[in-house]
């Protein structure tokens, strides 16, 4: 399988080729405000690119918001938790473990500190870009602007090298709006869990509905749209898998569909499987690992033409999508559930995290080793830039298409 990807034009720069040539063996510091114990498609792209470059041999070092740090529930998001005060500890472990990368994957408390220490130091980090967040606050907060929100982001992630995002058409919007440096970060799915032999074992877990069942799965939020996919005039049964602040009143305006809670592993996989549509009806994912999963089993997937859908789903027989979420649902039903399997196939966690490892900003070894002295050298208490010719400055160069 092809992506029509981003290219970063500096990708033949002096740090570039340090990326490739050493990626067989790393080490990498990997800063993010989305983990575990969270359940959300960032968390599991993050802690399974973790998992795949450990097998490979890299040795990979996560700053999360469960490593002791005092903390606050993001206001309306409660699961995911703010680290307060965190910005002298960040710069203690980072000295410590003098990483040959660094990558902030959000734009949170602890993303926000670890940026500040790289910028005083002058030593290059990556960024990505996992939630359409102007839109996730927009939904919620609509006093808020969208420009507000964009202009908030840009500033993070221009500030760094690389930004790395899931589809094109996420580059595309971004770089209209004025971010730089964007490069290409696909996605992958776990094919032995998410598997069509899970599919109407016993009777199977909506033996008892309706057919045909119509499934979501995700945070039952604002942002996530799924009253779009409720008021959908369909045959059989609705399900919705998941839980979050919006349940109480999914469940009184739609009596009628079935709210599950949410589902792990093997349970979660045998709902994907059992499912005759995925309806995926979010607008502010930038890519929703929860259609891959859906395939994966031989479930295909609805989706409106928002970024994320229209870049996996057009020409893969694994989907419809549409301006019309009903017609697309339907569509599917005719579908070839083996076609949906075999598409989710080329998708990998290895290749995803093999991507991953060569977007990394690693400066050449004889420059590492002096930076990482010096500091150790002054106690931190200096600022042991890089040379100019080997930083990352906001602004410089671009992305080509």
């Amino acid at each position: 399988m092809t992506h029509d990807a981003p290219t970063d034009s500096r990708a033949d720069s002096e740090t570039a080729p340090a990326a490739e040539s050493e990626s067989r063996r790393m080490k990498f510091m990997l800063v993010t405000d989305a983990w575990e114990p969270q359940v959300n498609g960032v968390v599991r792209t993050l802690s399974r690119v973790v998992q795949e470059s450990r097998e490979m041999g890299h040795e990979v070092e996560v700053i999360s918001p469960n490593d002791g740090f005092r903390t606050m529930p993001l206001p309306t998001y409660p699961e995911i938790k703010l680290a307060l005060g965190a910005k002298k500890e960040i710069e203690r472990r980072i000295q410590a473990f003098e990483p040959d990368a660094v990558h902030i994957a959000t734009e949170g408390t602890l993303g926000w500190a670890a940026r500040a220490i790289c910028l005083k130091w002058g030593w290059p980090f990556t960024t990505s870009y996992h939630t359409r967040f102007p839109e996730y606050v927009h939904a919620r907060l609509p006093i808020i602007p969208l420009k507000a929100g964009y202009a908030f982001m840009r500033h993070f992630h221009n500030s760094g090298g690389r930004l790395m995002v899931a589809t094109p058409t996420m580059r595309d919007e971004l770089a209209e709006r004025g971010f730089k440096n964007i490069t290409p970060w696909a996605r992958g799915v776990d094919t032995e869990l998410f598997n069509p032999a899970k599919r109407g074992i016993d009777g199977g877990v909506f033996a008892d509905l309706p057919r045909p069942v119509f499934l979501n799965v995700g945070r039952v939020a604002v942002e996530k749209n799924i009253s779009s996919f409720l008021d959908l005039d369909l045959p059989g049964s609705k399900v919705v898998v998941g839980d979050g602040p919006q349940m109480a009143e999914m469940k009184r305006k739609h009596p009628e569909a079935r709210f599950t809670g949410p589902k792990f592993g093997d349970e979660l996989a045998r709902h994907f499987a059992d499912a005759d549509v995925f309806v995926f009806p979010s607008l502010t994912d930038t890519f929703g690992l929860v259609i891959l999963e859906a395939m994966a089993t031989g479930t295909p997937v609805a989706a409106y033409p928002a970024p994320g859908p229209r870049d996996i789903i057009p020409g893969s027989n694994a989907g419809s999508v549409g301006e019309d979420l009903q017609a697309a649902a339907l569509a599917c039903l005719e579908l070839d559930r083996g076609v949906a399997r075999a598409y989710a196939e080329t998708f990998s966690w290895r290749s995803c995290a093999e991507e991953f490892i060569r977007n990394l900003e690693v400066p050449p070894q004889p420059e590492r080793r002096r930076f990482w002295k010096r500091l150790r050298k002054f106690g931190g208490r200096v600022r042991p830039r890089l040379p100019k010719r080997l930083r990352r400055r906001s602004g410089a160069g671009g992305q080509k298409k």
